[in-house]
């Protein structure tokens, strides 16, 4: 029984696709963390008051994510 048809294909592109997911995944982190803390240092040098402000909207920006991950999920 030969399984070179178009459903081995198939299966060789999602292998390799699963091979580059990780990769992507982690060249998503390092650019969200390069950006995280560019934002973060350029928020210190301005002030207490905006910095307190910007934990302030990020709190509530986690719970809102949080919620609303619950609500959809039932």
């Amino acid at each position: 029984m030969d399984e070179s048809g178009p459903g081995t294909r198939v299966l060789a592109e999602e292998s390799l696709l699963g091979l580059l997911l990780p990769f992507w995944q982690l060249v998503i982190g390092v650019v969200v963390l390069v950006v995280l803390v560019l934002s973060v240092g350029r928020l210190a040098r301005r002030g207490r008051s905006r910095m307190t402000t910007a934990l302030l909207v990020t709190a509530a920006a986690i719970a809102g994510f949080a919620v609303i991950g619950v609500l959809l999920e039932g």
